[in-house]
């Protein structure tokens, strides 16, 4: 009865890294507000790392947090470092596409508390007298993010902070 046991449970386990193995190797986490604003006014506060603090959620997990800007002031060439506690990590961004009150690109380097290299995308879509703001992120899906991916919903985590921060970014740029 025992071997039946052991068996069946590695039975599971091999399913588990098997199903992990053959999920995408890539990812997108994507979520829109509509923001009562022309892209004229939200533009610079994307476009800025200065200006993060005025709304992204991460700003927030550690009020200690080390940060660092480089290159250029804003736009295309800007960068951001940053080290924080365990919920802020430690990474850099640089923008690597600026193109004026439409799309930002960001090269986004995770150190700590995992390494990744992801982009990150911010477009801009006027409709009438508001913007259509859309906050992307995607990048490749290692073999651990797979596995963590069948017990984690990134999708919901991620999004989550994207929906906040976005909230955030129309109440700064509706003022």
């Amino acid at each position: 009865m025992l071997k039946k046991i052991v068996l069946a449970i590695l039975a599971l386990i091999a399913i588990v890294l098997i199903y992990a193995a053959v999920r995408p190797g890539t990812f997108r986490v994507e979520r829109t507000a509509r923001i009562a604003a022309p892209a004229e006014k939200i533009f610079p506060l994307i476009n800025d790392f200065h200006r993060w603090a005025e709304w992204s959620p991460y700003e927030k997990l550690d009020p200690g947090m080390k940060r660092s800007f480089g290159g250029a002031p804003a736009g295309q060439g800007a960068t951001y470092a940053w080290e924080g506690n365990d919920k802020a990590g430690a990474g850099r961004m640089e923008i690597a596409e600026s193109t004026p009150s439409s799309k930002i690109a960001i090269r986004l380097d995770f150190v700590k508390p995992f390494e990744a290299r992801n982009m990150a995308e911010f477009t801009l879509q006027p409709q009438g007298g508001a913007t259509q703001v859309t906050w992307a992120m995607h990048g490749p899906s290692p073999y651990v993010a797979k596995l963590m991916g069948i017990f984690f919903n990134m999708d919901q985590m991620i999004g989550k902070d994207f929906e906040t921060g976005l909230a955030n970014l129309k109440t700064a740029s509706e003022k």
